[in-house]
């Protein structure tokens, strides 16, 4: 068969499946619009596009991100009438929505089989918006732009065959009746590859050498904003810098913003929380503290094999791989105690649970797994084997997902 992917920055969560069906034979064909995608990946054909156009400076505020998709599944769909003209007709095409790319394809290709990627639908309670009092929307107007967000959901559920998504909860978000053509199956991890290394030994900057033998506290972001409880996490330091004078603690993650919003007066989210907490900490605990930034994924696997504990946290939203590939490297996790957690952290079973809001008790149950060898060493089994038996990329998620890909393609 013929078959087309969309992903504004192909693969995304594609990078198993697409070069997969290629690899069983299908023609397999990717749209993006990175510049510096290769026009061939693992046996993908890559076609790469623009927009035209920008969005509206002065739009309406409640529109302007209906407009933005659009702009960008307008570009798609004139980039798809080249392909048509130049005889690529789709049997099936395999999308990730919530940029709009994928909004108009069936005018050009009516009778593809149309599956897409469900990763979240906005609520303004329950979930992401309102979840953290500290950070208040003064928008009286938050319920009509999520409302109009959501158009982009909306308009999806009349075209699509199918959906998938990679959580239960994430799933849930979405409403009937099309929550009944999702099927939860998540991306996958390489559980062989992502493995535990007891012999692990990372350098830094040439000059500190870690290895397990080390009391190594890790905490990963793609970038370090509220969205994924930083401001907790470093509302913690201070006690967990006190109570282990031994610890080192890696912090992974941008200054940027990918959730929510971003901070007064052009500052950093990063900044802001350690000029809060920098007055509670000596200089020399301050030295065991190392940001680390944005670190390639062949450098990020060896700091979760390095972590005595691993700490992550997040609003009610989507979950993030780096927790399962933590899972999946027999790290001892303490974790917020919030929904998205709940099918994969069991509280003392796979991990440890903590109220999202409490610095103190975050503090106090990282202090306790470190100076508990057996415990770590029970959760972190637990989580590796709860990992491979639920997530694994070869036995468990590919599998599933090309199942999903035959039903959708015989619908």
């Amino acid at each position: 068969m013929n078959v087309l992917f969309i992903h504004q920055n192909f693969p995304g969560q594609f990078k198993f499946l697409a070069p997969e069906l290629a690899r069983q034979g299908h023609r397999v064909v990717a749209m993006s619009m990175q510049e510096k995608t290769p026009a061939q990946w693992q046996g993908v054909q890559v076609v790469r596009y623009g927009a035209k156009r920008g969005s509206t400076p002065t739009i309406h505020p409640w529109v302007s991100d209906l407009e933005t998709k659009v702009i960008r599944g307008e570009a798609c769909f004139r980039a798809a009438l080249e392909m048509k003209n130049q005889g690529f007709v789709p049997d099936v095409i395999i999308a990730h929505p919530g940029w709009g790319e994928s909004l108009f394809l069936k005018e050009v290709w009516p009778h593809a089989k149309l599956g897409i990627y469900c990763e979240f639908y906005y609520h303004t309670e329950g979930a992401d918006t309102g979840f953290d009092p500290e950070f208040p929307s003064h928008d009286v107007g938050l319920g009509c732009r999520l409302r109009l967000k959501n158009t982009n959901n909306l308009m999806h559920f009349d075209l699509a065959q199918a959906g998938i998504s990679p959580t239960h909860w994430q799933a849930s978000t979405f409403p009937e009746p099309f929550r009944s053509k999702i099927s939860v199956i998540h991306d996958g991890i390489d559980t062989d590859a992502v493995a535990p290394d007891p012999d692990i030994e990372v350098v830094f900057n040439q000059q500190l050498t870690l290895t397990r033998a080390d009391e190594v506290i890790t905490f990963v972001n793609r970038n370090l904003e509220p969205y994924r409880g930083y401001h907790i996490f470093m509302r913690a330091l201070p006690e967990i810098l006190r109570q282990r004078p031994n610890a080192r603690v890696l912090l992974v993650g941008g200054d940027d913003v990918s959730y929510g919003a971003r901070p007064d007066n052009g500052r950093k989210w990063k900044d802001i929380f350690i000029e809060e907490v920098r007055g509670q900490i000596s200089d020399a605990d301050w030295a065991r503290v190392h940001f680390l930034g944005n670190v390639p994924y062949h450098h990020f696997i060896p700091l979760l094999q390095l972590s005595t504990v691993h700490v992550y946290l997040t609003y009610p939203f989507v979950l993030s791989w780096s927790l399962l590939e933590a899972m999946s490297v027999g790290c001892a996790i303490v974790a917020s105690d919030t929904l998205p957690l709940h099918e994969a952290i069991r509280h003392d079973e796979t991990g440890r649970l903590v109220d999202f809001f409490d610095a103190p008790a975050l503090a106090r149950e990282v202090s306790r797994l470190l100076d508990a060898p057996q415990e770590r060493q029970r959760l972190s089994e637990n989580a590796r084997q709860f990992a491979r038996a639920n997530y694994d990329l070869k036995t468990v998620c590919l599998p599933r997902q090309l199942d999903w890909f035959a039903a959708l393609a015989a619908a």
